[in-house]
This record gives C-alpha cells, structure tokens and sequence, in this order.
C-alpha cells in the first residue's frame, strides 16, 4: 500500500512554483508525490502524468537503475550535492543536470520520503562545448595566446601543399601538429606516414624512405617498396630532420627539388606525389650558421615555419591539458576519475616540465595507475614531483595565481578587440600597468590592437 500524498504548505509551494530549478518528492515506494513547474519545463511531462509514477519511469537518468543520488539519501541518511547525471525528456533527448538530494521529513521528525532539485545544464554544457572548439583541434588542446594563433594558421597552412618546418622542444606536439595540417588538408584521404629520422644510421633511413630493388645488398631478396612509396598522395612526417647527415641531407634536397628518388639499388629514379613536413627540436638555422646542416635545404624546407613554445612558457594550459588526459586515461583505462584536487594542480602548475606536454601526459597516466580514487591528489604525483611539493608551497601559490591572472588579461584584451586601453579600463588598472604585466605573464598578442580600423574603400 503507498504512503498519502506529501501536504506541503502553502507557502512552500509557492516557494517551489517561483524557482528555475527542477523539485520533485517521492515516498517510500518511489512513486513522485509532488512536481513543481520548473520539473515541468525541463522534462516536458505535465504534472498530472508523473505524480503517481516512480520516478525512474519519469526521468529514465543513467544512474536510476544502478546508483541513484535519492536511492543512496533514503538508504543511508546522507544527502548528496551537485550529483552529475543526465534524464531523457519527453522529446527523447538527453538533458544534462545537477541534482541534489535530501531526506523529508514530517513535523514530527519521521521520515516520509525523500526529495531532489535537478538543475538543467543543457546551456553550460552548450558553452563548454563551443570553448572546447575554440581551443581545439584535433588532440591539440590551448588556451594561451601564442598557441591560438598557430592554430588559426592552421587551416590556411593546410589548404596549401608547400613544405611546412615544425620546430620546438622534444614533447611539444610537432607530430600533433603534423597530422592536424593532414587531417585538414585536401590529402587527408592518402597516407600519413612519420618517421624519426634521428633514430636510424643514414643506410637504414635510406632504405625505410625510398626502399630498395633485390640484390642492392645481401640480404634484399625482393624488392620493398619505402614509406614515400607508401605515403603516395599524401604526407610524410620527417621528425628530428636536424639529426640527419650532410650526406643524406643532399639525398632529401633532391626529393625536394625534383620530387623524384631512387630506391637503393635501382637505376632510374621514381617520381614522387608527397608533401613533405618536416620538425626539428633544434634551432636548424643556428645549425646552418654553424656549418652543421645545408643551408639550401633549410630554406627548401623552411617555406612555412611553426614555432611551438614549450609548455613552461604556456602554463595556462595546464589545467585544460590536465583535464583532456583525464578523459583519454578514462576512456583508455575504463577509469571514472573526475577530477585533480587543488592541491595536485598546484603542484602541477609549479613545475617547469623539461620534457613538455609528452612529460604531463606521462604524469597523469602514472597517477592512473597509482591511484585508485575518483579524484587525482598529490599523493598519486610521481615521487619526483612530491620533494618540490614539500619545498615551494609558494612558488605553487605563485604559479596558480599567474595562471589566472595571465587568463583574466586575455579575456579582458578578447572582449575589447585587444585594445590596450580599453582592456585596461575594463580590468581597472593603468594602461602602463597592463603593459607590464602582459610582457613579465609572457602573454603573446597579434599584432592587431582594436585601434586600427579597416579602410573602406575611397
């Protein structure tokens, strides 16, 4: 037999009736006793249909059947808050929410039910999503400034099928890049290859790019075509090219300047459709000052230049980064981690990460491992990262404080079209001020400032 309907009075339910978010009670038997008007807008089901039914016919939320917030609340006496989960409405779409959940009880202090306030994040989420859009591409994930422009660039880099040189430390995402400028180009359905050309002595590279006929030395008993063979019509990735010999380095000019090779031990050389992106983790132009690589192949290669900074220069995108290996790992390892505590992040923040983005994502995929809680803390960190933890606490508070406040700049200098002036005004600080804290954040702007306006025609 159900429990009577729940009596609220008056005035609570007027209460209920005026707020944006969802309420909904239920007694003993699941079965929804109340249902205010915003539970209405948000699910799409009238009042008259869900009071009556248990709320899991109502709501159909991916936890109702296996750990439902108000399940746990009735069971245990705790109350939940901020609970992330979705429900399907009447138009069969999922909605996200937040929901918080208590136990209710009567004047008497007996326990008649339980209630919930679902709020509708379908807006939040919407947002997110569009930020997620701005800042990436492909796996890549930024926010910092100098990092946005090369990813505008991006798009225009791709369209075009010149030779792209992609230099930066070990770590920065120069294959990343590589394979967004394929992905993006109009070779996209071809072959993208990569190979390091830094690991390999010049016969074997030799042989892994143009390959080699049967006989060219003892053991080739047939002919093996090369990865440009493979990589025909579309890209092939020639990462560290700054470790090559200067004699292989006049093997590549040729494929350069004629788009043609000769596989070892052929006679005629083979005509190749490949575009070329090649990455260094060294200065290739300081090499060539220094007699250490051909200058006219720098300059073959050299027709497009993207210049990755490293990470200890853009830790404003440490959080972000934090959060997309979070995801990775979770879908990788079948994991629901949610979150990194504060304390974590700011010990994160505070480090200079010598082997960049490749090094954080070794991080967090330890912490994976170590840690078997929903959360990511300090005590999960490699234990290279906790002596640091122990030592700077300022130097921790110091980088968390930079990270925002190099963030609330750029927001500002964003809404204002990057004018300096108004962006200062916005912030409430001296024009000179904002200055000096933009080159001391190492804040990287485009050239344009919102003073100069577009001349129309005369």
């Amino acid at each position: 037999m159900r429990d009577k309907p729940i009596k609220l009075p008056d005035f609570a339910n007027v209460i209920l009736e005026s707020i944006s978010d969802g309420v909904f009670t239920v007694d003993h038997q699941w079965c929804i006793t109340s249902f205010n008007r915003a539970a209405e807008r948000i699910t799409g089901i009238p009042r008259r249909e869900a009071i009556g039914k248990q709320c899991c016919e109502v709501f159909r939320a991916n936890m109702c059947e296996t750990d439902c917030a108000l399940r746990r609340t009735m069971q245990q006496g705790i109350s939940f808050v901020d609970t992330a989960t979705y429900i399907v409405n009447s138009e069969q779409k999922r909605i996200p929410v937040i929901v918080c959940t208590s136990i209710l009880r009567d004047e008497k202090g007996q326990i008649i039910g339980g209630v919930e306030t679902f709020r509708d994040m379908s807006l939040i989420e919407e947002l997110r999503r569009e930020l997620d859009g701005r800042y990436r591409i492909g796996d890549i994930v930024s926010r910092s400034a100098e990092m946005e422009k090369i990813l505008q660039l991006l798009p225009r880099i791709a369209e075009s099928d010149s030779t792209v040189l992609i230099q930066g430390e070990t770590g920065t995402g120069k294959e990343l890049i590589a394979r967004a400028i394929h992905d993006a180009s109009p070779r996209n359905e071809k072959p993208f290859i990569a190979i390091n050309c830094g690991a390999l002595p010049d016969t074997l590279l030799e042989a892994e790019l143009f390959g080699y006929k049967a006989g060219a030395f003892t053991d080739a008993k047939r002919d093996k075509p090369g990865l440009f063979a493979a990589a025909e019509g579309g890209t092939i990735f020639l990462d560290e090219i700054g470790n090559v010999s200067p004699a292989f380095q006049v093997r590549l000019l040729r494929v350069l300047q004629e788009r043609t090779y000769t596989p070892l031990g052929a006679t005629a050389a083979v005509h190749t459709d490949v575009r070329i992106l090649a990455a260094a983790n060294k200065d290739l132009h300081k090499l060539v000052q220094e007699g250490k690589f051909r200058e006219d192949l720098y300059y073959r290669i050299n027709v497009i230049k993207v210049d990755l900074p490293p990470l200890r220069e853009r830790k404003i995108d440490i959080p972000i980064l934090v959060d997309h290996f979070i995801h990775k790992f979770n879908q990788l390892k079948n994991r629901s981690v949610s979150r990194i505590t504060p304390e974590a992040l700011d010990i994160l923040l505070a480090f200079d990460y010598p082997g960049n983005i490749r090094e954080l994502e070794n991080i967090i995929e330890h912490s994976f491992i170590l840690c078997n809680k929903e959360e990511i803390d300090s005590e999960c960190l490699p234990e290279n990262l906790q002596p640091a933890k122990r030592r700077s606490p300022a130097n921790r508070i110091a980088a968390r404080r930079q990270t925002a406040e190099a963030q609330t700049i750029l927001d500002a200098l964003r809404n204002n079209n990057y004018n300096r002036l108004a962006a200062s005004r916005e912030l409430g600080i001296d024009k000179s001020t904002l200055f000096r804290k933009i080159k001391s954040l190492g804040i990287v702007l485009p050239e344009i400032d919102g003073r100069c306006k577009p001349s129309g025609p005369k």
